[in-house]
């Protein structure tokens, strides 16, 4: 929407006007007196044009308000404003209008609403007028002229308050300042200059100037508002299309996610990209960050964007963002191994390739699963299988990782030693020196679980008689021992009804048959 600008026309009846006043103070006929007549006629219908554009202008605005309200709201309610202020200055002229003509021509308010200036048999007139706009002042700034300056004033002030700082030295025209001066050269102020007995037909097309001008700034300034709805749009020339995933890593299983948009770019125009002090070549509106994976995991980067905006200003906006470095990896794990041990903890080793040990959440579907240390730890109870399920959860998503079937077995008896053997000839100060029974797990039982003996049977056999005592713990007893003594070489003794208890309760081991040597 252009700003508007003064027609020819309109020039040509302003300098008229002018013109006119000038031959008016010199006393010229009644034919001059006519041609304000047509002057004002040409006013009136050029009033009207105005008034066709200022709608024009508010109606495109209104249009623009109701397809964006949060962008274009603030220039409406400033638009709406002016309108009012207009509206307001406009009213308290055309009623300086009709009272004039009503005095001056001694008819109603109503009858000089509706009486052309054509037909107004005192439009040569300016006693009364002259009057109304000077009242009791020598100069007019105490009657209705100087009220009209202040009301013109205070308009252009408040008008020009409503628009950004750079364009308060707009011009609006409907100059009160002057300098001014009459036919022999002598100052006057804008009261004397405009009302100081000038005829009713001189002031009539003069009030409807005013209106007119009034008119222009409406235009002028509506336009400057309605321009300002884009002026901090940034332009572009090319659009491309974009398509930006919700992850760079995606997971068997996993939904992949990506935003497809178009982005609009300024070619002629390069960004200033700068990302952890390290500046970012672009070229055709496009910088491309490019950098050695090293470490692995999750990597985080943020920078600035620096860019033109509309009014030449450099604007920083600043982003982050972030990818997952991984690594090459094998796993291979015979299927027998996979067991896990009802009731004791069961360290597990969960690793994903390039996830960080603190993003991994790993779920069991029977027992238990912690973190300890550097491992995870399983407890399970009796039970066929148990599946660890893992999840990849960085803090935004979660992604499933996959599974793991493990079969559940039973810890394996221990077996029951005393000096250093599980039956068969033993020394008999070695027995003697152990004298305690001592658990042991097997040998490819890789756990770290001890068995504690809580009871046994000691037996021997000696001239015939059978000799059996029952012990507690697993040290054998004083008696014990002396029988042992005595014992000959090739003589029997049996440890049996041997209880240890372990994590899941007591187990039976099996007996200790030992000969004497």
């Amino acid at each position: 929407m252009a700003g508007y600008k003064e027609t020819p026309r309109q020039k040509m009846i302003a300098m008229m006007y002018l013109v006119l006043t000038a031959l008016l103070a010199l006393n010229v006929s009644v034919e001059i007196i006519q041609a304000f007549v047509s002057v004002n006629n040409s006013m009136e219908t050029t009033n009207e044009n105005l008034k066709g554009k200022v709608d024009e202008t508010y109606s495109r605005f209104e249009q623009q308000y109701l397809m964006n309200e949060s962008k274009v709201g603030p220039f409406w309610d400033k638009a709406k404003e002016v309108r009012n202020l207009s509206e307001e200055l406009i009213a308290y002229i055309e009623d300086i209008k009709w009272n004039i003509i009503s005095k001056e021509d001694r008819i109603t308010i109503e009858e000089a609403k509706t009486t052309p200036l054509s037909d107004i048999e005192a439009k040569d007139k300016y006693d009364e007028s002259t009057h109304y706009f000077f009242g009791g002042s020598q100069d007019g700034s105490g009657g209705k002229a100087g009220e009209l300056r202040q009301k013109i004033e205070t308009y252009k002030s408040n008008v020009l308050n409503l628009l950004d700082e750079k364009h308060r030295n707009l011009k609006l025209g409907m100059d009160t300042e002057g300098p001014y001066k009459d036919a022999n050269g002598n100052k006057q102020n804008w009261e004397q200059h405009n009302f100081y007995h000038t005829i009713l037909a001189a002031n009539v097309t003069f009030l409807n100037k005013l209106i007119a001008d009034v008119r222009n700034v409406e235009i002028e300034v509506g336009t400057l508002l309605y321009g300002a709805i884009s002026a901090e749009d940034y332009k572009f020339d090319m659009v491309q299309p974009r398509v930006i995933p919700n992850s760079k890593l995606v997971f068997q299983g996993d939904t992949y996610e990506a935003e497809i948009m178009v982005a609009a770019l300024d070619s002629k125009q390069n960004p200033e990209v700068t990302i952890g002090g390290r500046v970012i070549p672009a070229s055709g509106g496009v910088a491309k960050y490019t950098v050695t994976a090293g470490a692995t995991g999750l990597q985080s980067y943020r920078g600035t964007i620096k860019v033109a905006g509309p009014d030449g200003e450099m604007k920083e906006y600043p982003f982050e963002s972030d990818y997952f470095v991984m690594t090459p990896s094998l796993t291979v794990a015979p299927t027998k191994m996979n067991v896990l041990y009802a009731n004791v903890d069961n360290p597990i080793s969960i690793a994903a390739s390039g996830i960080p040990e603190s993003q991994i959440q790993p779920t069991i579907s029977s027992g238990t699963i912690r973190r300890e240390g550097n491992s995870w730890i399983a407890r399970v109870p009796q039970g066929q299988k148990a599946t660890i399920s893992v999840v990849h959860n960085d803090g935004r998503t979660q992604r499933k990782m996959g599974s793991a079937e493990f079969r559940i077995k039973r810890v394996p008896d221990p077996k029951a030693y005393i000096a250093n053997t599980d039956g068969g000839p033993v020394a008999k100060n070695l027995l003697l020196a152990a004298r305690a029974i001592i658990p042991r797990m097997p040998d490819d039982f890789d756990f770290d679980l001890t068995f504690e003996i809580k009871s046994f049977t000691f037996v021997g056999v000696r001239g015939g008689d059978t000799y059996e005592r029952p012990g507690t713990g697993n040290v054998l007893t004083q008696e014990m021992q002396t029988f042992i003594s005595n014992c000959k070489r090739g003589e029997r003794i049996w440890l049996e009804n041997i209880i240890a208890s372990g994590p899941d309760g007591n187990r039976r081991l099996g007996t200790i048959s030992l000969i004497i040597q």
